[in-house]
């Protein structure tokens, strides 16, 4: 459970980052933020190593930057409902990605907690129609952080998880510089200080998390628990920029909060069964 626990934290370190996004970055190139919080990730990450894996780190680095890229690009032509419905769909193509490169399978209560998962997320974005082009890519964009997830996973199994850092926010940072090389680059004091809370927690300590205990839980448990993450947006938002959560949010809401239950049972059973054998 110690697992679980540390990444629901992630969740909720990923949580803080709508608030602080929606209220300080308005007129700043995502695509600059974005490779500046990265760059920063990259040199944070010196810190806490002297070894560094470049192959597993830089593919890594590929599909973490890809996602952040087609999900800033898609979000500026598309709205946000949509946009966070259609890249929280990573949850449910983590389990496809899980069982193409590690053989696992959903099962247990997992076969529950997916459905609740996908209702609640489309319940929390206020339902969403029609597709455009910006859905498209964030659709993309859910796919890549599925990749991403299982990619995590399979890698921390086999290779030291510090050792995966800095090659993967460097090659992160990269790809966004290149998307944002025609932007404004000097960041006024507030939102590059909002760029180090990003690099050191939501970006550092999330990813050195998810390295260290999502090969304890397994993909599709970690999927479901990172159902989270839309919990505390809306919780934060609430708190910090006055939003209010309609009775549909509520409900959906529930049903994540449900998902991520029926994740924490599904490890307990796992748990008793191992023990019992």
């Amino acid at each position: 459970m110690k697992a679980i626990a540390y990444l629901l934290l992630v969740t909720l370190i990923w949580g803080t980052t709508f608030p602080l996004q929606k209220f300080f970055l308005v007129d700043i190139s995502p695509f600059v933020f974005n490779a500046i919080r990265f760059w920063l990730a990259a040199l944070f990450s010196l810190f806490f190593t002297k070894k560094h894996v470049f192959k597993e780190a830089f593919l890594l680095g590929l599909v973490f930057g890809a996602a952040y890229l087609t999900q800033t690009w898609g979000i500026t032509l598309t709205t946000a409902s949509k946009s966070g419905f259609l890249t929280s769909l990573y949850i449910v193509i983590v389990p496809l990605f899980a069982f193409l490169m590690e053989g696992e399978k959903v099962n247990g209560y997992q076969k529950i907690g997916f459905p609740f998962a996908v209702i609640g997320s489309y319940l929390m974005a206020g339902g969403i129609s029609g597709l455009n082009a910006g859905d498209l890519l964030n659709i993309a964009c859910g796919v890549f952080f599925a990749l991403h997830v299982v990619m995590i996973t399979k890698a921390s199994r086999k290779i030291d998880e510090m050792s995966l850092l800095t090659w993967q926010f460097a090659t992160a940072a990269m790809i966004n510089t290149i998307a944002g090389i025609g932007g404004n680059w000097i960041l006024p004091p507030s939102v590059f200080s909002v760029a180090i809370y990003l690099a050191l927690f939501p970006t550092l300590l999330a990813v050195i998390i998810q390295l260290k205990y999502q090969r304890k839980v397994g993909n599709n448990i970690t999927a479901l628990i990172f159902v989270g993450e839309p919990i505390f947006s809306a919780l934060f938002a609430v708190l910090f920029i006055g939003e209010k959560m309609t009775l549909m949010q509520t409900i959906g809401a529930s049903m994540l909060i449900a998902a991520i239950l029926f994740a924490s049972i599904e490890k307990r059973r796992r748990v008793i069964k191992t023990i019992g054998s």
